[in-house]
């Protein structure tokens, strides 16, 4: 019918208008309206189709052809149109939805190409094309697809529109380059507060703190801006990091007074920033007045009470989400996991772990370190590798995260494997890494893992790889705190000494306070209370750990008045005095013979300072006692113990009847342990050596066999003394030594010199029924007597002798070096695995309470 009212000779205009006329009649419904009425892509293409097959596709058709495939999410076919669309302004609309969909759909790599197309086609974007374009460069950081774009907004002129600039600036930030987006925002020729917005945004997640509030502090005061909400949560999350609570709080009042707290990004940002600040308290005001709460704000609160060490707050709100069904994320689980692997709780950890992934929520790097890490403090092997293998079968994209470092979860793979006692595994990992790709963590989780749980020469060793002229990374505080560990562990006071040098060669500012009290740690059981005290006394800033750590030297070196004098002025100070700091004043009391003293402040607990006393309290007091020789009130303390004894207690009381021969308490001692089923080597050694100062030798048979028959090894002895050229280890019996048959010489000689001035050895413990010749070779082999041997030979004239045991010293030995310290111009400083020993001019700091 149409072909028949067609006029073929017509004029191109009055043929295309009789055309669309005749369908209007013939088809009235097919309008732009009823175009935009469709409510699927199937009727949208069945009226493309009739437009198509009565040739009457106009321009105007076409574009809410394009409008409606748009809106049903039809966007390929919207392109296909598009593309032969001749360029117009108006038509620009349409690129622009259709790249702004994309976008939506989280394609920014489409709304590129999609730009391109648009732009070999001959249109030309307007300043809504280009907002658009920078967002989706900056969300894939395409600093080179947002150079190109940012010139074609310049050759076009839209550079010069507010929008236009903020959306470059915003893009450049994305992207990570700042002096761009600095540079970008100088060159505006006019600004609002997004602009402001903009660019303070781009210094806080830049890592430039205080230069936001420096930008914001110009917006309000030299420009003139009033912030709005949105600038408030770009401004609090910097004043967390610097640490400006003054400033913080301000923010809070304005918040109030401009009623801005209503906004709930505002609410969880304040949250945030008391959190971060520790101010709990203040945190939880906000968070109690929020009329309108998500996920965020929840998360803030947990993971604040987390850190701050506020578990049970922590725990509550955790489990308070779970009563009120909310929504949790990754991040709530991962806080709440985080809480309990800092308190020490592994399993709790890991049950939360498991309740997280049955809810099907995929872990992330922040949740396995923590559960790594809970794994670590209760040794949790197997539960450990589980998560290994998890993270080997489930990888995680850090780079996605946001983060760009996927070592953290290597790294504390390697600080669990360690702390489980299988340093092998974490050496494995840790070479299995190349140099480029090993951290400064790295090297301090492998070096701490040998020198907390392994080998703490290895520890020093890999410490000295660290400075190779390949190695790029150097140590930092917390490596140089790890081996300052290990150099305690071995008494290698020459090492921590060159390791103090570095520390204040290398720190810009002070030496952090955690370094600082590890080295009055290391000075103090390397032997050297005097430096340890030097230290004590140059800190500017002290805590409960320096107080307690000198106060513990004091205590090993037998230095009990110093002890407490430290004691009381902390408490005078008014540091909070818990269980550790006095089971330390005991344990001074105890190794300095103070038995008045030690029984008040055990007496004074409580009232004193709030501790009531625990197991290890009272095994201190026992050990008091008992050195003392008042073994009946040890035991009648232990019979009024208001928990059940446990070994540690019995063993302290072994310990002090093999020093006074009391064979018949020692024996109840021993079967006290024996029904707790300890199999402590200790305990059976302290017997075998009772019955032998005793002479009940078929006793000690006895105890030996039933040591061997249970699979029960005792330790074996070994000593090592620091020289000029480093430390060496003497074990017993040590007969390969390079310069043996030089150590023994020198043994033999002054052994011989002390029995002409009185020394009389102790052999029965361990040399009944041998003639004098074996007598001397048995003695000879104690590893403490080669190692002053050994010292003698190699220490200069003058200078400290300095031994370390790995037991306690023998009664011998302490007689032998008391007189060995009459005749030699060496000051002897033994430590055993109890205390200090400083022998000089024929007398022993421990003035026999050891």
């Amino acid at each position: 019918m149409i072909r028949r009212l067609l006029i073929p000779n017509a004029a191109a205009k009055s043929h295309q208008y009789i055309k669309v006329s005749l369908f209007s009649t013939l088809a009235p419904e097919i309008t732009p309206p009823f175009i935009h009425k469709c409510k699927t892509i199937s009727q949208v293409k069945l009226i493309h189709q009739k437009l198509l097959s009565f040739g009457i596709l106009t321009l105007n058709l076409t574009s809410h052809l394009i409008s409606t495939y748009i809106s049903l999410g039809c966007l390929s076919h919207a392109v296909s149109l598009l593309r032969r669309f001749p360029p117009s302004d108006a038509g620009v609309y349409h690129w622009n939805s259709l790249i702004r969909s994309y976008g939506k759909d989280g394609r920014a790599n489409k709304c590129l190409s999609l730009f391109c197309l648009m732009h070999s086609l001959s249109w030309t974007p307007d300043n809504y094309t280009f907002p658009f374009v920078f967002k989706a460069c900056g969300e894939i950081s395409s600093a080179r697809c947002g150079d190109s774009a940012h010139a074609l907004s310049l050759v076009t002129g839209f550079i010069s529109n507010v929008f236009v600039g903020n959306a470059l600036v915003a893009m450049y930030s994305r992207c990570g380059s700042l002096s761009d987006a600095r540079k970008v925002f100088d060159e505006m020729p006019v600004w609002d507060v997004v602009t402001w917005n903009s660019i303070i945004e781009s210094y806080a997640k830049l890592g430039k703190p205080k230069m936001a509030l420096e930008m914001f502090s110009k917006m309000t005061n030299e420009f003139g801006f009033r912030p709005d909400d949105i600038t408030l949560v770009n401004v609090l999350p910097p004043c967390a990091s610097v640490g400006t609570r003054s400033l913080g709080k301000q923010f809070h009042g304005f918040a109030v007074t401009s009623e801005m707290i209503q906004n709930m990004f505002v609410g969880n940002c304040l949250v945030d920033m008391y959190a971060k600040f520790g101010m709990m308290d203040e945190a939880n005001t906000v968070f109690s007045n929020m009329s309108v709460k998500d996920v965020v704000s929840w998360n803030a609160m947990v993971a604040g009470y987390s850190q701050i060490g506020r578990f049970e707050d922590a725990v509550r709100l955790f489990e308070k989400m779970q009563e009120e069904k909310i929504k949790m994320d990754v991040v709530t689980w991962s806080a709440a996991i985080s809480g309990y692997a800092q308190r020490g709780l592994g399993y709790e950890a890991l049950g939360v772990c498991r309740q997280m992934l049955s809810f099907g929520i995929k872990p992330n790097e922040v949740t396995l370190i923590s559960v790594l890490s809970g794994c670590a403090s209760v040794g949790a092997l197997m539960h450990g590798k589980e998560i290994h293998c998890y993270s080997i079968k489930y990888p995680i994209d850090f780079h996605r995260n946001g983060h760009g470092d996927d070592n953290m979860v290597i790294n504390q793979l390697i600080d669990m494997y360690a702390k489980c006692k299988k340093v092998d595994i974490a050496r494995a990992m840790f070479d299995s890494l190349s140099p480029k790709e090993r951290d400064v963590v790295t090297w301090t989780v492998m070096i701490g893992g040998y020198s907390q749980h392994g080998d703490a020469n290895k520890a020093l060793e890999l410490l000295a790889e660290m400075f190779e002229e390949d190695c790029q990374t150097r140590p930092n505080a917390f490596t140089i705190s790890c081996a300052l560990v290990a150099c305690a562990s071995l008494a290698a006071l020459r090492i921590g000494k060159q390791i103090h040098a570095y520390a204040l060669r290398n720190q810009q500012n002070a030496v952090p306070l955690f370094v600082s009290n590890c080295l009055i740690d290391m000075y103090a059981k390397c032997g050297d209370i005097g430096d340890a005290r030097l230290v004590f006394d140059n800190m500017m800033e002290k805590n409960e750990v320096t107080w307690t750590s000198l106060m513990t030297g004091y205590g090993m070196h037998g230095y009990g008045e110093e002890a407490l004098g430290i004691f009381e002025e902390m408490r005078r100070i008014g540091f909070k005095l818990d269980g550790v700091t006095l089971l330390v004043v005991l344990y001074a009391c105890s190794h300095s013979g103070m038995i008045d003293q030690g029984m008040e402040y055990f007496n004074r607990m409580k009232t004193d300072c709030g501790v009531s006393p625990g197991p290890e309290h009272y095994a201190c007091l026992v050990d008091l006692l008992g050195r003392a020789g008042r073994l009946n009130e040890a035991l009648r303390l232990i019979e009024e113990m208001p928990m059940e004894p446990p070994p540690v207690v019995w063993v302290a009381l072994l310990s002090c009847c093999r020093i006074h021969g009391k064979v018949e308490l020692g024996e109840y001692a021993a079967k006290k342990i024996t029904e707790l089923a300890s199999n402590n080597d200790g305990s059976y050694t302290l017997l075998s050596n009772l019955y032998a100062n005793a002479g009940r030798w078929k006793d000690v048979t006895r105890i030996r066999s039933l040591m061997r028959h249970k699979g029960i090894k005792k330790r074996p002895g070994c000593s090592w003394v620091e020289g000029i050229k480093g430390t060496t280890t003497f074990f017993v019996g040590d007969k390969t030594h390079p310069h043996a048959k030089e150590i023994y010489q020198v043994l033999s000689d002054h052994m011989q010199r002390i029995k002409d001035i009185g020394y009389v050895p102790e052999t029965g413990f361990a040399l009944h029924d041998v003639d004098d010749e074996e007598k001397d070779d048995l003695l000879f082999e104690h590893s403490e007597k080669l190692a002053l041997a050994y010292g003698i030979l190699t220490t200069p004239q003058g200078a400290a002798i300095r031994i370390t045991k790995n037991l306690r010293v023998c009664g011998d030995c302490h007689t032998a070096f008391t007189y060995m310290s009459r005749i030699i111009d060496h000051e002897i400083i033994l430590r055993d695995s109890s205390r200090f020993h400083h022998f000089k001019k024929g007398s022993c700091s421990c003035k026999g309470y050891w």
